[in-house]
């Protein structure tokens, strides 16, 4: 393996989402790929047939080029391989499995369900860890079951099993690249199913060849996989092949430290996306589950191109990583704050498309279509929104005439005078030229200084009025934004439609 161009996987089911957790899996495979200028592939590991969800493995496949995760050999790169189906590979995996059966290192089983269940029930009332019981493990691999009696079984078209048979009071040992050195004894190893009834192979046996005869020199995955790790380096030892390197990563928790689940909220990538957060942030915010750039840095927020510069194995830690939503809110706004104005633009567009197809809007398509307004509006609310989706939904009253107004912020603002003043503002409204805040603003306080008012008895209701809502950015740059015409008409609309207190 010295010298071998690094090359890495990622192994999904396609059994449904794509776990938060798994996104971290393949984004720590792709950085270090790309970090050693290696490969990084994708495989799927459909050999559970009965666990197969139609549509998942295009869904796994799409959720990771969102996230800028495109795998090495697959047609988006040139290649004609990706991604690789182990359901399209069955005659490999007999082939080894043949190998292993005429070196005894494996066996044919025909113990039924009912009788593994029974021996799993006797073990457990006897304190022990339950293992199979080695009922039909031949003569010739030290068992009492004659090979006359397994080929008779075989000739009558039994259902039958192949297992592995683990080493008696054996060490298995090897050096994870994040924990360390790692030991396991043999006796707590089961023997493991290779291929079963069906005639697919386990997880177990598929993944070992598929990751020797891809030539993989390094595995990164969950912490879960840890206990499975003996009966692959067993079946790495049967075969005289060289193991890749192993990484485990830790577990994603709870704030309370509980391992993440779905009872505590969501964890499949897509929810996420269909909330409105960006690649750019998830992408950030996985990365850092568990990895960081080390002491003497405080940078927080990278693109990709930088976690692909910075990221080393070395520099994860052992401990389980909290999945902090506050911190993904975080990144996301950091996001807003520094994406170009034309990215946000070109996303926000279909969002405002479809919120014009459900209304009628008094201010024109042209104007609501228009990148300079646009533009205007994503400077004025950057600061105040947290996905990129809600220019339109937070800010909905730059597109659309208020429907409706705060009902409270109405009885708390308004006074007898109110509209009197307004309609007289109105006027002075009409004169402010050129229409901008800061002849906005002057022309206010020029209005209610000789009245001995102060200026806020004009701008909430103003607000109120241009908005329909109590809160926002600042008035002046807000009338500004929405023009002259859209502000006097929402005034003179509204003040028909609010009944001034007694």
């Amino acid at each position: 393996m010295v010298g071998q161009r690094v090359r890495t996987r990622f192994a999904p089911s396609p059994t449904g989402y794509l776990h938060v957790g798994g996104l971290r899996t393949a984004l720590y495979n792709y950085l270090f790929a790309k970090r050693m200028n290696g490969d990084f592939i994708i495989r799927i590991e459909d050999t559970d047939q009965s666990r197969k969800v139609e549509g998942a493995q295009r869904n796994l496949i799409k959720t990771l080029e969102w996230a800028g995760i495109v795998a090495d050999e697959s047609p988006e790169h040139g290649g004609n391989y990706g991604p690789y189906i182990q359901s399209e590979r069955l005659h490999l995996y007999r082939e080894y499995c043949d190998r292993l059966l005429e070196d005894n290192h494996a066996y044919y089983c025909f113990s039924t369900s009912e009788e593994l269940e029974e021996n799993r029930q006797l073990q457990l009332k006897q304190g022990l860890q339950p293992k199979y019981n080695r009922k039909w493990l031949p003569e010739e691999m030290g068992g009492a079951v004659p090979s006359s009696e397994i080929a008779r079984k075989i000739g009558e078209g039994c259902p039958y099993v192949i297992r592995m048979k683990v080493p008696d009071y054996v060490s298995v040992w090897f050096e994870d690249m994040i924990r360390g050195p790692v030991e396991f004894d043999s006796s707590t190893i089961d023997d493991q199913v290779l291929m079963k009834s069906d005639g697919f192979p386990t997880y177990h046996f598929a993944s070992v060849i598929d990751d020797h005869l891809m030539e993989f020199t390094h595995i990164i995955r969950g912490e879960e996989w840890l206990p499975s790790m003996p009966k692959h380096l067993l079946l790495y030892e049967f075969f005289g092949w060289e193991p890749p390197k192993y990484a485990h990563l830790p577990l994603l928790l709870n704030p309370d430290r509980s391992k993440l689940s779905k009872r505590q909220g969501d964890v499949a990538v897509e929810d996420y996306i269909r909330k409105g957060y960006s690649a750019d942030a998830i992408v950030n915010f996985v990365a850092m589950l568990g990895w960081n750039e080390g002491e003497g840095t405080e940078q927080e927020v990278y693109s990709m191109q930088e976690l692909i510069e910075k990221f080393s194995l070395e520099r994860v830690g052992k401990a389980g990583a909290v999945f902090n939503v506050e911190k993904l809110n975080w990144l996301e706004k950091q996001y807003i704050k520094n994406r170009p104005v034309e990215q946000i633009i070109t996303a926000i567009k279909p969002v405002l498309a479809a919120e014009l197809d459900k209304k009628e809007t008094s201010m024109s398509r042209e104007l609501i279509s228009s990148d300079r307004y646009l533009g205007q509006v994503i400077d004025l609310m950057r600061e105040r929104v947290g996905f990129e989706h809600e220019f339109v939904t937070f800010s909905a009253y730059f597109f659309f005439d208020p429907d409706a107004y705060e009902e409270e912020a109405v009885k708390k603002r308004w006074i007898p005078e109110t509209n009197d003043l307004l309609r007289e503002f109105v006027s002075a409204l009409e004169a402010v030229e050129p229409f901008t805040a800061e002849a906005i603003e002057s022309a206010l306080k020029e209005f209610v200084a000789p009245k001995g008012l102060k200026a806020a008895v004009l701008i909430h209701p103003l607000r109120i009025l241009a908005s329909g809502v109590s809160f926002g950015p600042s008035l002046y740059h807000m009338l500004e934004v929405l023009g002259r015409e859209a502000v006097l008409r929402r005034i003179n609309k509204g003040m028909e439609r609010i009944v001034v207190p007694v």
